[in-house]
């Protein structure tokens, strides 16, 4: 059966460093798994990806290796992430009558071009009949409900896992944009950092991820929380079980939402005067998992003097605009990334 065996059926894809969603068209998202593969060292086989290879992280014997095959937002292991969606689409085959469907891919707006061609060819060898690319900021913004074909400026901003991107749409292109990779993934290592400088405890990158979720704050909250973190004494090299609270991990990713907030207020400097008005009245979305950390709607509103405001379900905005896309793919055409220009 082909990889892509989806009669009928378009697919829009948010290969993200984190996460990966599949959205089949008419039917939304049906795939919303972590990015992350399981390989066995002395086979070469994948023994797990998704929710069951994020388990391993950390937890493998040596010749198990999980990993993340993209980094920084793009594809860092090419035969790995083609295996992995190759597992991950035929697992939605056995539940849905799926042929060869044009697949709508979102990227980050600073992709090279071998990049761009190492993601399309990844998706043709699965089995697609075309593959298209869009934008992730632009994506995300059709996602959040943006009208970008108005002759009217939006700023939307994407924390993502790997990269942190913003960009000023109208007319259906990015004015001006711009990307660090300082997102999702780089706060979960501040937290890691901040437990060997700061508490003398080693924990991973799962761990300190849930930190983040449960704890992370980008300005100090009016209740403080607290957790238990299991983890092992540096000095002892023994388990050890600490109490933190979220005042101690706003000071861990302070100076990465710093950075965000730099970005952000960077690409409004660069914005046009007649967009900018527009986007004094309209606002910031804002979208991607870093969204979710609390008040950091607050902060960016804070720094720039401007509304800021959540998207709805934002970790699905990038995914939720491929879907759009394909649903109206001749309108939209021009949103897409033009291959001809290779």
């Amino acid at each position: 059966m082909s990889l892509f065996n989806l009669k009928g059926k378009d697919i829009g894809i948010d290969l993200g460093t984190s996460n990966l969603l599949i959205t089949i068209a008419g039917k939304g998202i049906v795939l919303s798994e972590p990015c992350v593969v399981a390989i066995d060292e002395n086979t070469n086989q994948i023994l797990a990806t998704g929710f069951e290879a994020k388990e391993m992280l950390g937890r493998t014997p040596k010749n198990i290796k999980a990993v993340r095959p993209l980094k920084d937002g793009v594809i860092a292991d090419f035969t790995a992430t083609q295996i992995m969606l190759k597992h991950v689409v035929n697992k939605m085959c056995q539940r849905y009558n799926l042929g060869k469907p044009r697949v709508v891919v979102g990227v980050p707006s600073g992709i090279t071009e071998v990049e761009e061609r190492a993601v399309e060819e990844s998706i043709i060898r699965a089995g697609a009949r075309e593959v298209f690319l869009i934008e992730e900021p632009m994506a995300a913004a059709i996602g959040s409900n943006l009208d970008v074909a108005e002759p009217t400026g939006n700023i939307i901003v994407d924390i993502g896992g790997g990269t942190t991107e913003v960009a000023v749409i109208s007319l259906g292109g990015i004015v001006t944009s711009n990307s660090i990779k300082i997102a999702g993934d780089e706060l979960d290592q501040d937290i890691v950092n901040y437990f060997k400088r700061q508490l003398g405890l080693a924990i991973g990158e799962t761990t300190a991820e849930q930190i983040k979720k449960e704890l992370g704050a980008a300005m100090p909250l009016m209740t403080e929380l607290t957790m238990s973190v299991k983890g092992r004494d540096y000095l002892t090299g023994l388990p050890k079980t600490i109490e933190v609270n979220s005042n101690q991990i706003l000071e861990a990713i302070q100076d990465s939402i710093n950075e965000i907030t730099d970005i952000v207020k960077q690409t409004l400097e660069k914005t046009p005067p007649e967009l900018a008005s527009d986007i004094v009245q309209r606002g910031i979305v804002l979208c991607g998992g870093g969204a979710l950390i609390r008040e950091i709607d607050k902060l960016l509103s804070k720094k720039t003097d401007m509304p800021v405001y959540i998207a709805e379900n934002p970790m699905e905005s990038v995914v939720k605009g491929t879907e759009k896309t394909l649903d109206d793919l001749e309108n939209l055409r021009n949103v897409l990334i033009d291959s001809r220009r290779r």
